[in-house]
């Protein structure tokens, strides 16, 4: 029973960060670069807008999605 609850959450987690990884913006600095735009004030607070979330929570996703994969190949289960 457990083994089915921990594939239900790993089968929704993997759907979430194929979420969150599509929602993110490329890393290609385009034509703002040329200007000096990078330096802008998102650019230094990158932390605290929504890029700096989405980045945040795909290494959680990763670090979760990775023990939830690891747990589920034991054989205790």
């Amino acid at each position: 029973m457990l083994r089915i609850i921990l594939t239900i959450i790993f089968v929704i987690l993997c759907i979430a960060m194929t979420v969150i990884v599509l929602m993110q913006e490329g890393k290609s600095a385009g034509l703002g670069a040329i200007s000096g735009a990078a330096e802008s004030y998102w650019g230094k607070n990158k932390g605290r807008s929504m890029e700096g979330n989405l980045e945040k929570f795909t290494r959680i996703s990763a670090i979760l999605i990775f023990v939830l994969a690891l747990v589920l190949n034991l054989k205790v289960l």
